[in-house]
């Protein structure tokens, strides 16, 4: 019952944009795979798959696609975030 509550907060209030693919941590950056649009500037929040426990929020302060610097991220690309936290492979993201 807890678990769906949490899962229907983080969908009535905020966007899905995407999953964590990968994590570089000699880098702080993790692989964004984009199911919905985000801009250098949003804050995007990181949640763990099925608990929907938050993780941490963060605003985006860059958005690399090989190596080329962009100011949006588009559906399907997958795009490099650089975080301040170690995130793993299946976190959701979604847009606050």
């Amino acid at each position: 019952m807890l678990m769906k509550t949490l899962e229907v907060m983080i969908s009535m209030a905020d966007k899905k944009v995407g999953k964590i693919s990968h994590y570089y941590n000699h880098l702080g950056v993790a692989i964004i795979e984009v199911k919905s649009p985000f801009s250098v500037g949003d804050t995007l929040k990181f949640v763990k798959h099925g608990s929907g426990e938050e993780i941490f929020q963060q605003a985006v302060s860059s958005i690399q696609e090989e190596h080329k610097q962009l100011e949006k991220a588009a559906k399907g690309q997958s795009v490099g975030v650089k975080v301040d936290k170690l995130v793993h492979e299946g976190v959701e993201v979604y847009k606050v």
